[in-house]
């Protein structure tokens, strides 16, 4: 590696001939071309080229793998334009950098995209057969599962596409297998009769964390259950139920021990005959029963309701189950057999009317879980499934947070993560799927054996029976938890342990806040089980979610979602990668409207344009072999570099955050405003002077030469393209593998006087200007002002003495045909005044503005603004309005009104400058 790359070069040699710039910057022009440069180079590989320092530490992260049935949405574009900021920074800084890709085999997912392929041909997985139908999802794979690697490559992510890994590849299914068959043998996973939750359009088991819950308009039924047996007169109970279907499952009504209205019941051991069917089943006394909920009398579903599962084993109740894989009613449904679960309510609920047993319908809200792949109501089922015993793997997980090695950003989603892991469940690890990693248990009908094992056996080691293996697949979550290490290669890959000893743990993850439970905790337990208490990353960073303009969730359905490669198509990779980071904030939530993203294509613009003006500036200087330095000789030259060495310190120092909205917004000032609209300006003024020609143009190009290099994570591809038309001689061929600036070496070029003395000049100019705006002066009038620097004293005239010293500049800036600075100057009649901390700038109006016409077109205004204002005050004041209002217009309201007050305050002020 070069030996300058650990250090900050000032000695930068110029190219006597200059690369020309075209006028206008086109993205689709150079985004492509410098990604494939930089993939030919072998920039993206752990030694980036050769350019790596393997002295100083590896930095490692590992990509949300996508689903392979994936394309690219606004949630991915971000996540990976912030993975991506990170590892090109890391890369810079010179250490052995690696950004694993991959992707995951998303068995439901998969699966149900090729069975709709299949249907189009009218076949079904079944006429396969299972080999064949999983050669075809590996068929499918290999045509579409590259979509969104290759849209990953047009955002610009820097990932080690050279090493790709996959979900199902030969040496992760070992390490699933692996996983798998030491937690069984340590009596960690187990099989069992458990009410799980069930779709019936997937025909799978899913986890709690796959089950999405949406909050729905419903019915409660109360019905009339008739006592075997009148107690003290009563002949019935009357029970509530928001699934009346399932009554024909029922094996007790409970009611709460302490419930007077029902002690007689349960002292006499009354029994109900169940409606529409010829059981007879027991009322039963249970502290879990609210009293307040409609009856008090609960119908108890042991096999169709989790709550009930666990009422019904503590009292030693029948599970009865109604429905089959599919949801409809099976034969100990009776005579509702054959019914869906939704023709079956319907049925039900007539029958019971018919018998005088349906007492009320009631509306009710409560709350309905759905399956996160396909959105079908999932149904309660009780099911013999494979299971994770989860309390003991998760004690490590907590205390790794509690200590702190273990952190979060923003810190909330600690909270977040600790209450998901102190209150776990046993996890339901089994899917009935073909498509995943087969689970690994053996099972021998002839003599009752089974073991899980590392390998396929055939033979029974009893008896020698032909061997069956089980039918389920494991959830892909489970295999998606090994991934920061299994992705190495362990453990069955000859160097994993090398590789895993040198570069192991990763740094950090960058993920969705709706997958910390489903991904990033079980990653963190499976790491410290099985990498000897190593955490897969110190930092969860979990980033907001990206919702549309008005704050809704994007999405299909709703019409309102937005395709990244669109965006990329009308404002460049980098516009859309700088427009979502500079969003980022700690607010969990981004509001994304792409109009937004066209003033990042103008920041892109002014860059080119500004790049262009320095080659331009410095394309006559026959430097020769003299070296390009910072030359700090006037106040504006130190001003810049100590405003680029601030900034320098602020990007390492909100690096610790993952900031990126504030790192963003501060490369945005820098460049539009301190180095484009500032610098660039006091520049033009010292070249056309040869004493300071050749240090101005100097300081030009360092200045931006080292500002690209702070840009480049951010948007790679534009500052590469500049960057290679700038001299540099910074010892690399490319932008990609330049050495970061060193923020605390640029530290000698702070100079807080030399900018107090640029920040009064900038204050005086712009005050200047916002008054041409203001009273709409012609740029080319001349204006008259006067500046006084308040508080008479000694300070007050050094102050002043020092200001004098770049009046030539302030002339020329705002194009003055006279200027006064000094201490205890009097307001001139008829100036507009302009205060900016202790300096009082006059701006003088007499022969310029028709003060007479002016004051009347003022006061026109602010009357027209006064009745505007009063409107939207009485509408905010009106009790009806704000109850019933959207509250998004409630909010525009306010801001409207405030804006109204702020545009009062400054008429006010220019009707006072008038008088």
């Amino acid at each position: 590696m070069p030996e300058n790359q650990t250090t900050e070069s000032e000695n930068q040699t110029v190219s006597k001939k200059l690369p020309e710039l075209p006028p206008t910057y086109n993205p689709k022009d150079i985004e492509s071309r410098w990604f494939s440069v930089w993939q030919q180079q072998g920039y993206f590989s752990r030694d980036a080229g050769g350019f790596a320092n393997n002295d100083k530490p590896p930095y490692t992260v590992v990509i949300p793998p996508p689903n392979v049935t994936g394309v690219l949405h606004m949630g991915h574009a971000l996540n990976n334009t912030l993975q991506d900021i990170l590892v090109r920074k890391a890369r810079m800084q010179g250490r052995p950098t690696r950004w694993i890709l991959g992707t995951d085999h998303a068995g439901i997912a998969t699966q149900n995209r090729v069975e709709q392929k299949l249907a189009a041909e009218g076949l079904s997985r079944f006429d396969l057969g299972r080999d064949a139908f999983i050669e075809a999802c590996w068929q499918w794979r290999e045509e579409y599962g590259s979509t969104i690697i290759e849209q990953l490559k047009a955002v610009g992510c820097s990932c080690d596409y050279a090493d790709e890994r996959f979900t199902m590849d030969t040496a992760y299914a070992q390490a699933v297998r692996k996983v798998f068959v030491n937690w069984y043998v340590n009596g960690l996973i187990y099989r069992g009769n458990r009410i799980i939750n069930w779709c019936p359009r997937c025909t799978t088991a899913l986890a709690d964390d796959e089950v999405v819950h949406h909050e729905e308009a419903g019915k409660l039924w109360h019905l009339r259950y008739p006592l075997d047996k009148p107690v003290d007169g009563v002949e019935y109970l009357v029970v509530a139920t928001t699934r009346p279907e399932t009554m024909l499952g029922d094996t007790a009504v409970a009611v709460n021990p302490n419930d007077q209205r029902y002690q007689a019941l349960v002292a006499t051991k009354a029994q109900v005959r169940l409606p529409l069917t010829d059981r007879v089943i027991p009322i039963i006394a249970d502290d879990y029963v609210d009293p307040a909920f409609g009856t008090g009398a609960l119908k108890v579903t042991p096999a169709h309701d989790p709550n009930d599962f666990e009422l019904g084993k503590r009292h030693g109740l029948e599970q009865i189950n109604i429905f089959d894989e599919r949801a409809y009613v099976n034969a100990a449904g009776g005579d509702f057999s054959g019914l869906s679960r939704e023709q079956a309510r319907e049925a039900v609920v007539k029958a019971l009317e018919d018998q005088d047993l349906l007492e009320q319908i009631t509306e009710h809200q409560h709350t309905v879980g759905h399956c996160y792949r396909c959105d079908t109501t999932i149904e309660p089922w009780l099911s013999e499934q494979w299971f994770v015993a989860m309390q003991k793997l998760a004690a490590p997980a907590i205390a790794a947070a509690r200590e702190g090695r273990l952190r979060f950003y923003p810190q909330r989603w600690q909270n977040v993560y600790l209450n998901w892991l102190e209150n776990i469940h046993d996890w339901c690890i089994s899917r009935q799927l073909w498509w995943g990693h087969r689970i690994p248990v053996f099972y021998c009908d002839t003599c009752g054996w089974s073991d899980a094992l590392a390998e396929d056996q055939t033979r029974c080691p009893i008896c020698g029976a032909q061997l069956r293996q089980d039918d389920d697949v494991l959830d892909t979550w489970f295999s998606s938890q090994l991934w920061p290490f299994a992705t190495y290669g362990w453990p069955s890959q000859p160097d994993s342990k090398q590789q895993l000893a040198a570069y192991y743990p990763t740094q950090v993850l960058s993920t969705a806040r709706d997958i910390i439970f489903l991904w990033v905790a079980r990653m963190v337990i499976s790491s410290l089980y099985f990498m000897e208490g190593q955490l897969p990353f110190g930092d969860v960073l979990v980033h907001p979610t990206v919702l549309d303009a008005e704050g809704n969730i994007m999405s299909k359905s709703r019409g309102n979602g937005v395709d990244p490669m669109e965006l990329i198509d009308s404002y460049g990779a980098d516009g859309m990668r700088f427009g979502l980071a500079l969003q980022v904030t700690g607010t969990q939530d981004l509001r994304f409207n792409p109009d937004n993203l066209l003033k990042y294509r103008h920041f892109a613009n002014k860059i080119w344009n500004a790049t262009r003006y320095v080659l331009l500036n410095i394309a006559d200087l026959d430097l020769g072999d003299e070296a390009v330095r910072p030359m700090p000789t006037t106040d504006a030259d130190r001003w810049i570099l100590s405003r680029l060495a601030r900034l320098c310190l602020y990007l390492d120092d909100e690096a610790h955050t993952y900031d990126f909205g504030a790192s963003a917004r501060a490369l945005h000032e820098f460049f539009w405003n301190e180095f484009c609209d500032w610098y660039i300006e006091l520049a033009k003024s010292q070249t056309a002077r040869k004493p300071l020609r050749a240090s101005t143009a100097s300081n030009l190009v360092y200045v931006l030469e080292v500002a690209l290099r702070l840009l480049h994570p951010y948007m790679p591809h534009l500052t590469e393209e500049l960057w290679q038309a700038l001299p540099h001689g910074v010892g690399v061929p490319h932008l990609i593998v330049a050495p970061w600036p060193d923020s605390l070496g640029l530290t000698r070029f702070i100079d807080e006087a030399a900018e107090q003395h640029i920040d009064r000049l900038r204050a005086i100019v712009s005050a200047v200007r916002s008054t041409r705006a203001r009273y709409g002066i012609s740029p080319k009038q001349g204006l008259r002002v006067a500046v006084n620097v308040a508080g008479g004293d000694e300070e007050a005239k050094i102050k002043a003495a020092a200001l004098n010293q770049q009046a030539d500049l302030i002339r020329s800036l705002a194009r003055l045909d006279a200027l006064a600075i000094s201490s205890g100057l009097r307001r001139p009649e008829q100036a507009a005044l302009s205060v900016v901390d202790d300096l009082e700038i006059f701006v003088e109006l007499v022969g310029i503005v028709d003060v007479k016409a002016e004051l009347a077109r003022l006061k026109k205004e602010q009357t027209k603004l006064t009745g505007d204002l009063a409107q939207l005050t009485k509408k905010l004041d009106n009790h009806g309005f704000i109850a019933k209002a959207d509250p998004s217009i409630i909010e525009k309201t306010r801001e409207d009104a405030a804006g109204l007050t702020s545009a009062l305050e400054r008429l006010h002020a220019q009707i006072e400058a008038l008088r």
